[in-house]
């Protein structure tokens, strides 16, 4: 007998058993050039002890460093989502301390406030309605296989990626998330990113270069388009262009788990339509704040520290980590240190 496939199987079983609606939350890595992953058990170093993920599951993450499970997040759900979201833009709802943006190219146009100015809305973990996304137990429970028991919503966004104005600035460019946040370990945080609607290449869906997490922080900073960059869109400024990439299909409902230091990006929105999308960085409440002072992350902190001054109307009184004790919140168990 197999005993490892056999041990496997019987792990899915006993995952399975305990979740909502198991034959619709079904594991789905992805298609594409990914690797199969070849190590022991005793070797994980990026996923927890648990028993939600499959050892399949775990292997991929460990070597990838991103997981797709389809079908996780309801329609009603969603839609519950994009009606707050509307709302938000047309202005009925101004949660404290959200962000909202919208993109270089389109930003002048004068539109009227609705979805076809806002890009993305950052911050809303004020906004009960949004936040509920970070609180769904589906969502919670796999977030556990990569945090821990203790779990903080570190940032949170709403992503609504425009038809591109023909300047290509509805490209994300290739980046590692790591790079935005003050706070460590790495292994112990992880963005889950859930799919709106339908996502392909052909509307802007993420890329992955499967295996990058277990690389370095790379320096970023903003690539030279001649179209424009839109605002702290930094991008990492040496990467092997002939790197393997995976772009992931995805459909209403499919969220993928990734890990802060995965090289991704996201192509131009070639539709009419605006593609939407909802993510949340979780981390342990183990996890600590560290100065970024003399590293290549001072770029970043110079410019949040810079936003952050100019909305509250104070100088030189805010630090990085002022500018992100106000986005973190519990989601479950205990805040420790954060």
């Amino acid at each position: 007998m197999d005993y490892t496939r056999a041990g496997a199987r019987l792990q899915v079983l006993l995952g399975h058993l305990g979740r909502p609606s198991a034959l619709q939350i079904v594991a789905h890595p992805v298609s594409g050039p990914a690797s199969p992953a070849n190590f022991c058990p005793e070797q994980f170093q990026y996923t927890l002890d648990n028993n939600v993920l499959s050892l399949e599951q775990r292997k991929f993450y460990e070597e990838n460093g991103f997981l797709v499970i389809k079908n996780l997040v309801s329609d009603d759900d969603i839609q519950r989502f994009r009606a707050e979201f509307e709302r938000i833009c047309r202005k009925e709802v101004k949660p404290p301390g959200m962000t909202v943006m919208k993109d270089v190219a389109i930003a002048k146009e004068g539109y009227a406030p609705s979805e076809r100015v806002v890009t993305k809305i950052q911050d809303f973990q004020h906004n009960e309605e949004l936040f509920r996304y970070c609180a769904l137990p589906q969502i919670v429970k796999y977030v556990e296989c990569f945090t821990g028991p203790n779990i903080m919503a570190m940032h949170t966004m709403l992503i609504n990626k425009p038809p591109d104005s023909g300047k290509k600035t509805s490209r994300h460019p290739l980046h590692q998330d790591l790079h935005f946040f003050p706070f460590r370990p790495s292994n112990l945080i992880v963005c889950a990113w859930t799919a709106m609607e339908h996502i392909d290449r052909n509307n802007g869906c993420l890329v992955v270069l499967p295996g990058t997490h277990k690389g370095p922080l790379k320096p970023h900073d903003y690539p030279k388009w001649e179209g424009g960059v839109n605002k702290m869109y930094h991008g990492i400024q040496d990467y092997d262009p002939d790197s393997p990439r995976v772009h992931l299909v995805m459909e209403k409902g499919d969220t993928v788990f990734f890990h802060p230091l995965l090289i991704h990006g996201s192509g131009r929105n070639r539709t009419q339509g605006f593609r939407k999308a909802i993510s949340c960085h979780y981390g342990s409440s183990d996890c600590k704040y560290i100065s970024v002072k003399g590293t290549s992350q001072e770029n970043i902190a110079r410019e949040v520290i810079e936003i952050a001054e100019k909305r509250y109307g104070v100088q030189g009184a805010l630090d990085f980590e002022d500018t992100w004790k106000f986005r973190c919140r519990l989601v479950k168990g205990e805040r420790i240190n954060l």
